[in-house]
């Protein structure tokens, strides 16, 4: 078979293809560098590419398959990285000058999990600098742009792993959410994206944003790949205080299109002011859909969300502020040259190396924690959480999992919310809570809204509950045929000649601009 639209397919199509013999890994590979080297000076995903590490992984790839050994799922298939993971031998940004030439001694926990799986690692790719803002525009070397519009964000701070998986630029990514940044990437770019229950992925050898809401989890061309990879990331490290030590199920196992009987909660405080009408429209239908499939709308209330927002920028940049005081120009990444002293050159080097949003959020941060201003607002914001809590527990008596949009507009234009920045904070307003109350949440594809932009379902699970919106996502994905249509790059969405329902349930996807589909 010819590997020349290789990189369209999903990872489990691949691996069945693989297995068969039809094509090798090197085929994939070389796939995904072609789409690259096509696509990438339009939507600049990656910052760093290891074209020549991946073709080793393939070649290696290829020769456990030839010798018949017990392969799993992943093994072949190329993974590109978000650039705030710890890689051995290549260098990991964080898209901040501060670590511009930054090269690890160790890889983060779930890479290794992915090397050990036989994933082929292909490159890493762009983020909000130190994964703090929601477009990629802040990132401190190039902005990522939309594979359906190129004048429109892809998200942030995972907007080059959304972006990459959009474009066909790799098979499957991982990237890290701490207020919604997997899931309103994927909402925007039209793709699937999971954050898991805090404590169920290791955070080891992920660079620290706030420590207490960082998750890793992937984005995916459907909802099957994204369970795939759950069973090769999650699980317990004893390197990660905060991994929890429990047994993990297969994912995989939750794969069933059948969600008759389940209660879905739909909060009243979600569907308010703020709330784009061709979104509003877009989630309706999915209810309905949700309906049609049999399962059962149950209205549940979240009434301290008010404070979500609030609450989170108090707490996320507090402990940014603490993390990020490790970059002094002493122990490792840049380091303003020719300075009279220490201190002058500690101040230098951060002036220099941090950009404006994350200066923005370490002076908050400061603040915040500060003499005198500590219990009045980050302890107060911690009492909040407690109460967003008691929201999700309530509100789960009463559903199986809840129901919302991801983001309340499509991606935005390029430009438009940069210099506001609490209109850019307001993009996550449906996300943060989450990573405050530390459940599970999933984003996939529901329909398109204004200018043709794709508009992401959001499903919150309770701790530890993953099958169940893996679940609920796959059954409205079969449904609708979410995972049958890709972006073109001209910013519109093509025809498919596999038709705008498309998924074959196998991996086949729609067809990029009329391109040969694969059944």
């Amino acid at each position: 078979m010819t590997s020349t639209l290789l990189n369209e397919f999903t990872a489990h199509a691949l691996h069945d293809m693989l297995i068969k013999g039809e094509i090798s890994s090197l085929d994939i590979v070389q796939a995904v560098y072609r789409r690259i080297d096509e696509v990438e000076p339009e939507i600049r995903a990656f910052v760093t590419l290891t074209r020549d590490e991946a073709l080793r992984q393939a070649m290696d790839a290829d020769e456990r398959i030839r010798r018949g050994e017990d392969v799993g799922p992943l093994t072949g298939i190329p993974v590109a990285l978000k650039d705030n993971l710890c890689t051995r031998g290549i260098r990991t940004t964080c898209s901040s000058k501060i670590l511009e030439n930054f090269i690890p001694p160790y890889s983060a926990t779930v890479v290794e999990r992915l090397e050990r799986c036989g994933a082929v690692i292909i490159g890493k790719t762009n983020l909000d600098e130190f994964a703090m803002g929601s477009s990629t525009e802040n990132s401190g070397f190039f902005t990522t742009r939309n594979p359906w519009d190129l004048s429109r964000v892809p998200g942030g701070s995972s907007g080059g792993s959304a972006a990459a998986v959009a474009a066909d630029e790799t098979i499957v990514a991982l990237g890290s959410d701490t207020g919604g940044s997997i899931r309103q990437p994927a909402s925007y770019c039209g793709v699937v994206g999971l954050k898991p229950t805090y404590g169920t992925v290791s955070r080891y050898g992920l660079v620290a944003f706030a420590s207490s809401l960082d998750q890793i989890g992937p984005l995916t061309k459907d909802v099957r790949d994204c369970a795939i990879v759950m069973n090769a990331i999650a699980g317990y490290d004893p390197c990660d205080s905060t991994s929890v030590d429990r047994q993990y199920p297969d994912y995989t196992t939750f794969l069933v299109p059948e969600v008759k009987g389940l209660r879905f909660g739909i909060p009243r405080e979600y569907f308010g002011k703020g709330l784009d009408a061709d979104v509003r429209s877009a989630i309706d239908n999915a209810i309905k859909t949700f309906e049609e499939m049999g399962a059962i709308p149950v209205e549940v209330s979240l009434p301290h969300s008010e404070y979500a927002l609030a609450t989170y920028y108090l707490v996320a940049p507090a402990e940014a502020s603490s993390n990020l005081a490790r970059y002094d120009g002493v122990k490792y990444g840049y380091r303003a040259q020719g300075q009279p002293d220490s201190v002058t050159m500690t101040r230098r080097t951060r002036r220099e190396g941090f950009g404006a949003e994350v200066k923005r959020r370490i002076m908050l941060g400061t603040y915040a924690l500060s003499s005198g201003y500590y219990d009045a607002y980050y302890l107060k914001a911690l009492k909040v959480r407690t109460l967003l809590v008691r929201d999700f527990e309530a509100a789960f008596e009463k559903c199986d999992f809840i129901l919302s949009p991801t983001s309340p507009t499509v991606a935005f234009k390029i430009g438009e919310k940069i210099d506001d920045p609490l209109s850019m904070y307001l993009t996550d307003i449906y996300t943060i809570t989450a990573n405050l109350v530390a459940v599970p949440g999933i984003s996939i594809p529901c329909g398109f809204g204004r200018d043709e932009m794709p508009v992401g379902l959001q499903l919150l699970g309770k701790h530890f509950d993953e099958g169940t919106i893996i679940r609920a996502a796959y059954a409205f994905e079969q449904a609708t045929g979410g995972a049958g249509i890709r972006p073109g790059l001209k910013g519109r969405r093509p025809e498919s000649k596999c038709g705008d329902r498309g998924n074959d349930g196998n991996g086949g996807r729609g067809s990029v601009g009329g391109g040969t589909c694969y059944e």
